[in-house]
């Protein structure tokens, strides 16, 4: 083929994705509102960027590796993720970011055990300033 085919075919499939994924958005929003419906499951799915595998996840989200395990595998069925093989077998990347769809980001909260670490840091901290 030549190289103006080729462009031709390119621009085409460009345009073709671009209209494919217009389409698309309303259901993805739906399916990730009613897949993604507490804060705990959004920060799940916000923290599943390929690089942090289920234990880290489920340390930053307080909840076990596998519950973790579990949401990546129904949200693969739902097309919210994809697979990404790892020296260690597989982990999943999410295929949407939130807030592209209108979601807000959730922040990690500390687990109890580091929630008091920083307390007794921020006493430490004032019994040292008052002194």
């Amino acid at each position: 083929m030549s190289d103006k085919t080729n462009e031709e075919i390119l621009r085409t499939l460009k345009e073709m994705l671009k209209w494919l994924k217009f389409s698309g958005v309303k259901e993805v929003r739906t399916v990730m509102s009613n897949t993604l419906e507490t804060e705990q499951k959004r920060l799940i799915f916000h923290l599943s960027d390929g690089n942090r595998g289920i234990i880290e996840i489920g340390k930053l989200a307080n909840v076990g590796s596998s519950t973790v395990a579990r949401y990546w595998e129904a949200w693969y069925r739902l097309g919210l993720m994809e697979p990404i093989a790892v020296r260690g077998g597989v982990r999943y990347k999410k295929s949407f970011e939130l807030e592209d769809f209108g979601f807000d980001i959730p922040q990690s909260k500390p687990s109890s055990a580091e929630s008091r670490e920083i307390a007794e840091n921020e006493v430490s901290e004032e019994k040292g300033e008052t002194q």
